[in-house]
Parts: structure tokens; sequence; C-alpha cells
């Protein structure tokens, strides 16, 4: 018998909990799972939606390590972070009975604003103009400073974040067994003034990556962690580096993070 039996629900503020999900509690008890009220009560916390409510569950439930998280779509959703769907939920409650799941672990990044305030992050933080202006960010790794840019903004994204926002700007996919983060530019402008690598680039999970920035009139820019829109004031600088904490999430056999990846773009 699968031993962590706690189950709570996570799902959108608009959804009909009663009329949809009552089935889906109904199955989980007959199956011997008990449903809590209090995501701090659960074994697995539970996702109702796609890839962006299984984020906002880590991040309201504050990225747990002594649970897990799973996720499930619903109708044709798509997700990287979910393996089952609302049909198949009987099937996700059978497999943790006779366990018939792996646990996957999905690293995350630590994000320090102005040195104070940290954040953690499953997807990636990105940092970018809220202006009609290119933003000036001086990019240091560990203590060598290693490039000025200027431009829209900047993403720095986790192995499993690099689906997303990340590949959008033609960053590479990274197996999120490689624990590391990775650096990509949005809309960069290079000319005899400044000149930036013009690729994205891959830290080891040692590295610490420094975004300061250059203080011209652009010292508000919009910062996004997950997905989540945070505005600070007097934004002076990023560090960012890998977490000690992993998302640990639960997956059928032989449905691997490649699996995904070939089902949802190829």
């Amino acid at each position: 018998m699968f031993s962590r039996n706690n189950l709570y629900f996570y799902y959108p503020a608009n959804h009909e909990p009663n009329v949809q999900l009552e089935p889906l509690f109904k199955l989980a008890r007959d199956n011997g799972f008990q449903i809590v009220s209090d995501a701090k009560d659960a074994n697995v916390i539970i996702s109702i939606g796609g890839d962006g409510a299984f984020l906002q569950a880590v991040r309201q439930t504050g990225f747990r390590q002594n649970c897990l998280y799973t996720g499930i779509t619903q109708g044709n959703e798509s997700g990287l972070y979910c393996d089952f769907n609302l049909d198949s939920f009987e099937e996700m409650l059978r497999s943790m009975v006779h366990e018939e799941m792996e646990v996957r672990r999905f690293p995350v990044i630590n994000v320090s604003v102005n040195g104070d305030t940290t954040f953690q992050c499953l997807n990636e933080v990105s940092i970018r103009s809220n202006i009609i202006k290119s933003i000036v960010i001086d990019v240091s790794i560990d203590d060598l400073h290693f490039e000025r840019f200027r431009g829209d903004g900047l993403i720095v994204a986790t192995p499993t974040g690099s689906t997303g926002y990340n590949k959008s700007t033609q960053g590479a996919v990274v197996d999120p067994k490689i624990p590391s983060f990775q650096v990509s530019e949005i809309a960069s402008l290079n000319n005899n003034r400044y000149r930036t690598l013009g690729s994205s680039f891959i830290l080891s999970e040692d590295r610490t990556l420094t975004l300061d920035v250059v203080q011209d009139g652009n010292d508000h820019p919009l910062i996004g962690m997950d997905n989540e829109a945070y505005s600070i004031r007097n934004i002076e600088n990023l560090t960012v580096s890998l977490s000690n904490k992993v998302v640990k999430t639960v997956k059928l056999k032989h449905n691997s993070y490649w699996d995904r990846v070939k089902r949802t773009f190829l």
C-alpha cells in the first residue's frame, strides 16, 4: 500500500470543486485515501489544471520537502509537470496503491533581491524593462564580471523551466537530472559599446550568478518568478544560485521527462 495517503487538491479560484471534483474525491476515498483541507496535513498535493496550476500549487504551499506533488490536466491540456488528466485519475490512484509510481526530483533556484529577500523558483526568474527603454545589466559569474547586457531583459531558467519562456528565446532544453540553471537573453543589443555572448549559457550547481541593474533611469524592472510578476521598487541586483531544495513529483513508470517533451513539441 502506498503510504502517503493524505491528499490535498489545489485548484484555481474560479474552479467548481463541488461539481467537477467530487467524483475524484469519492474515488480517492473508495481507494483508502483521505482528503484533507489544509495542505500542511497532506502527503500528496495534487494540482488541477495545467503547468500553470502546478507551479502555483508548489509556490502557494511553500515548496514543501516532506510531500510529493503531482498534476492533473483538464481536457486536452498538455503539461510537462502533469502525468495525468481528469479521465485517468482512477489510474493514478491504482498506481499509487500498487506502487507503480516513481519519484522524480526537479531542481529549484534561489533568487535573492538586493541581497535581502529570497524566493524560490521551479521554472524561471526573468528580469526585464517595464518601460519603453532597454535595460542594462552587469552579469557576473561567481566573482568574475562576465558581460554587460543591454536589451529587453534576461531569463534564468531551471532544467524543467528550460522548455518554457527560455525555449521561446532559443534557449536549450536541459535534462532535469543535470543540476544546473541556464541564462538566456531577451532581444539583446550588440554594438561597439555593448557586447554579449549572444547565446544561452548553462551554469553548474556550484555557481552563483549576479545580475546588477545599472541605475540609468530603468530602476524598477519587472521581475517574473515562475508565473507570478513582482514589482519591487529600486532593484539593484539579483543573485541566483541552485537551491538545496528539490520538488518531488510522482510519475508513472515508463513516462520520462523526454517522453513528455516529445509529446508536447514533436
